[in-house]
């Protein structure tokens, strides 16, 4: 809905073809690395 509207907040992505986070990555360590980045404008920060 808030994509819709333009209501969102930073980035918008989209978690395609995998039934939870993390499946696909093949970089467990840069992932981490990065955790930080990758859920900056998440309401929920889990991952």
């Amino acid at each position: 809905y808030d994509v819709h509207r333009n209501l969102h907040q930073g980035k918008v992505g989209v978690l395609a073809l995998a039934p939870e986070e993390g499946m696909g990555v093949r970089d467990h360590e840069l992932r981490a690395k990065h955790l930080d980045a990758i859920n900056r404008f998440r309401k929920n920060r889990t991952a």
